[in-house]
């Protein structure tokens, strides 16, 4: 067993009563290289908490309103508008406990069709002063004779002055890559991003050269050109160096003229096609019900748990109709999630996330393992030779097993001031988080990132 291991036990699977509305973001340093096998308990940020027993729900209706006691009961309910009867009530959802926001269409959902498309083009950046790409990086050097050949500049083959012997420090190889935005016609102006491909130790300075943009199909969409914007520096000097951020990559602000656009035209769409940046049953059905509502029409149907399809009437003014739809507010029901980036030690939790009563024992063995150098001596007079002999120790420590107790109607709050009484590291945090899953104590989607 090693440090940050869990055990747990005793979970008991009761339904929570009441809504969990935390988010809360633990982040720290794992520091278990230490001698002593301790590592710093992270330090927790709160958002949105919630009063106490009760959380708010919006719906569609302009003066719709609920309120759930903490038994999840319905406290108060009215309705003036009558909007959610284009659709079911969905009461099934509303007496668990299920909690939404409201959001418009463009913000969770976009348009089939239209879309940005990736661009990426070599090139290479000269004026740089003595931190380009070293002889063993070749194909700088044979960029800039393919650019000076093109130039009329013919730098000969054989001889101390051939290609071969060239020794340039103030050149570097580069991708560029951008992103073409729909609609975008020629002259459109693009933002850039340039990163060294080389050995080069910085692009600071530098001026990149005209560099074709392509796309997937091949064809060039953009030129690319102009002075890089570095949001780092390297300084070098009598041994002793500096960094600050990343020196081998850069941004060229309206570094890119667009000269090829992608065809789309609107007036071809007989259905548009609407889909949601996170597949969900329920907020399809709701957003349906949303369109049909504004367009007073029932034009709007569901295709699948991510798409929502929309038939144009002949000659309609598709971008009207675009910017109706994109405005409409809709309920929003967001899985709940638990997001663990184990190389940096950080654990996200979303609001909707609820625990089951549980009992949680944790306890660790470190175990460090200490090799000294000792140099031995042999006697006077003797015959011996002086000897560098290691020795080992071995040092095992069993920490006592700390015991965590969640009772009905726990939050994430409790657990997080719970974890960090007993000063669980994020590693610690981690592995309880992955336990209480399996577990069924966490009732939330948990991405390792």
């Amino acid at each position: 067993m090693a440090i940050g291991d869990s055990v747990t036990d005793g979970f008991r699977l009761i339904r929570p009563t009441a809504s969990i509305l935390v988010a809360l973001a633990i982040s720290g340093a794992l520091s278990c290289a230490q001698t002593t096998g301790q590592a710093t308990p992270p330090p927790r940020v709160t958002l949105n908490n919630p009063v106490e027993g009760k959380a708010a729900v919006s719906r569609i209706g302009k003066s719709e309103t609920s309120k759930f006691r903490t038994n999840a009961a319905l406290e108060t309910s009215t309705n003036t508008t009558g909007i959610d009867s284009v659709r079911p009530p969905y009461h099934d959802a509303a007496s668990a406990g299920v909690v939404s926001q409201r959001t418009r269409i463009k913000d969770v959902a976009s348009i089939e069709g239209i879309r940005d498309n990736q661009l990426i083009g070599y090139g290479i950046v000269v004026g740089l002063r003595g931190t380009g790409d070293t002889q063993q990086t070749v194909y700088p050097i044979q960029t800039l004779l393919s650019t000076l050949e093109r130039m009329g500049i013919t730098v000969p083959q054989t001889g101390n002055n051939s290609a071969s012997n060239m020794q340039v420090k103030n050149v570097a190889g580069v991708f560029v890559v951008a992103t073409l935005p729909p609609f975008s016609r020629t002259g459109f102006k693009l933002d850039v991003t340039v990163s060294s491909a080389g050995d080069a130790r910085s692009l600071e300075g530098g001026v990149l050269l005209m560099t074709p943009l392509y796309g997937p199909d091949g064809q060039i969409y953009a030129q690319a050109q102009g002075p890089l914007v570095l949001g780092g520096y390297q300084v070098t000097g009598n041994g002793s160096s500096r960094q600050v951020n990343h020196p081998t990559t850069a941004r060229v602000p309206s570094g890119a003229l667009v000269e090829r656009t992608v065809p789309f035209d609107l007036k071809q769409m007989h259905t548009v096609s609407v889909v949601l940046n996170d597949a969900d049953f329920h907020t399809a059905e709701r957003m349906a019900g949303a369109i049909n509502t504004v367009l007073k029409a029932d034009r709007a149907h569901v295709s699948d748990s991510r798409r929502v399809e929309i038939t144009a009437e002949p000659a309609e003014d598709l971008p009207a109709l675009l910017d109706q739809i994109e405005a409409v507010e809709i309920e929003v029901f967001p899985r709940a999630r638990v997001v663990v980036n184990e190389r940096t030690g950080t654990v996200v939790i979303g609001g909707k996330v609820r625990l089951q009563p549980v009992s949680i024992l944790h306890g660790g063995l470190s175990i460090n393992v200490i090799v000294e150098n000792k140099v031995s001596q042999p006697n006077a007079f003797s015959q011996g030779t002086t000897q560098v002999v290691q020795q080992t120790t071995l040092q095992a420590q069993d920490k006592p097993v700390n015991r965590i107790e969640l009772k009905e109607g726990a939050t994430v709050e409790d657990l997080v001031q719970e974890l960090q009484e007993i000063g669980a590291t994020a590693r610690d945090v981690i592995s309880i988080l992955q336990g209480m899953k399996e577990a069924g104590a966490l009732e939330a989607d948990l991405e390792v990132l």
